[in-house]
């Protein structure tokens, strides 16, 4: 179903009205929507999930607008406590939009399951003699698993590494998987542990570990997009954020910060949709320190018109089948909402939304500071937890920011005057 992502004054709805109007626009049934309103958390499914539950930590999931990904309006699901990042990945897209958004492509989805070998003699030698019997130690990794190769997965390559450790050199062999939908941790774990034994028996060696890799560098994802200099306000914030990009390039201690905020976007649409999170965040900074040292995910240019062009490329390791992705009843939703249909899908939306989120970070930095939108966010949950209510809280928040002032003590002293004055 199309519709646009551009949905005007949606942040002033209620919450009852924003839950209607993505009803309408995606479809959503009645018992999707019980899901999202946490009316039916599904306990004994979360019990079954991990050990020794107690009960459901909740996010809160905010839907970011004005995506267009790939010519196909998108709304985008993103589970986040932090203040702002919902709203300001939504401006970013705005700003893409006058120039069609954003543009993607992907690799595959191949990863990497890693085989240790010790105590080999002649490295060399054993490393030619696993790839001349690549295709018989492929055939036995794709035994394990006949489903994934029936609907055209499964081990696909070899590959043999000799490095240097502080134990001395060691074999590692490398089974590239293509997993599909899945994120394919199990899969490829259980092909690795399969073939271990015949790579002993090819090698003289012992083999240790046999375990994927999250530096999934067989699943880049990358996204592209033209932001308009007026609406970024104009030639000089172009080139201040080029600077702050420049910068976080070439510092390692900007550049963690830097990445850190466009990980506030993956993570949270990660989240959302049940998928390792904690994975994604490893890979990603991982493929950041790829050229030896720790540098930006993203990439900014002029062009010849004077708008800011902007390009991300990174792993992401995701899955729409399987895990808890498959059967976590708010992942589900989420994923419908954002119309996602299958894995290098989910990748396409997840990079576009934090290239997004790094313009917009970007672009506060270069001009009015970061904090600014953080503390107009962080001044109504201070007037929340002072107790005001309803409208109270906007009158609170208003006020703080009007003084500058934006703490307890003061949202405190706002609320009695309020209350007195009524």
């Amino acid at each position: 179903m199309e519709f646009s992502s551009r949905i005007q004054g949606f942040h002033k709805l209620s919450q009852s009205e924003k839950i209607d109007k993505i009803k309408e626009l995606c479809n959503l049934t009645d018992a999707d929507v019980e899901v999202l309103l946490v009316k039916n958390p599904a306990l004994d499914l979360f019990d079954r999930m991990i050990e020794n539950n107690i009960g459901v930590m909740q996010v809160p999931i905010g839907i970011a607008t004005n995506f267009r990904i790939d010519g196909k309006d998108r709304l985008v699901t993103m589970a986040v406590e932090e203040a702002s990042v919902v709203a300001a990945a939504s401006n970013a897209a705005k700003i893409a939009r006058p120039h069609g958004g954003f543009f993607t492509s992907t690799t595959g989805s191949y990863m990497i399951g890693q085989i240790q070998v010790l105590d080999v003699m002649t490295p060399e030698f054993a490393s030619q003699e696993i790839l001349a019997k690549k295709e018989e130690i492929l055939k036995l990794a794709n035994e394990q698993d006949p489903i994934l190769v029936k609907y055209g997965g499964g081990a696909i390559d070899l590959e043999t590494r000799i490095i240097g450790s502080a134990i001395g050199d060691m074999l590692v062999v490398h089974l590239i998987v293509n997993t599909l939908d899945a994120m394919g941790a199990n899969a490829v774990n259980t092909m690795a542990e399969a073939v271990a034994p015949k790579i002993e028996e090819i090698t003289g060696g012992t083999v240790r570990l046999r375990i994927l890799s999250n530096l999934a560098d067989r699943r880049i994802v990358r996204a592209r997009a033209v932001f308009d200099k007026e609406l970024l306000g104009g030639d000089d914030v172009v080139e201040g954020i080029i600077e702050a990009w420049a910068f976080a390039d070439a510092d390692p201690y900007r550049a963690a910060t830097h990445n850190k905020g466009i990980m506030n976007a993956i993570s949270a649409i990660t989240l959302a949709t049940a998928n390792d999170w904690r994975a994604i965040e490893a890979g990603a900074h991982a493929y950041a320190a790829r050229n030896g040292y720790y540098g930006s995910l993203t990439t900014y240019e002029i062009t010849e018109e004077g708008h800011l062009a902007g390009t991300i490329e990174l792993p992401l390791a995701l899955g729409t089948v399987g895990g808890a992705t498959k059967i976590h009843p708010t992942a589900q939703v989420n994923l419908k909402i954002m119309g996602v249909t299958g894995a290098q899908d989910l990748a396409s939306i997840v990079a576009s939304v934090g290239l997004a989120q790094n313009l917009a970070a970007l672009r506060a930095l270069a001009t009015e500071g970061i904090q600014r939108g953080h503390m107009k966010l962080h001044a109504r949950n201070l007037a929340a937890q002072a107790g005001a209510k309803g409208d109270e809280i906007d009158k609170v928040s208003r006020k703080m920011i009007e003084e500058g002032k934006i703490r307890m003590d003061r949202a405190i002293e706002i609320l009695e005057e309020l209350r007195k004055s009524t």
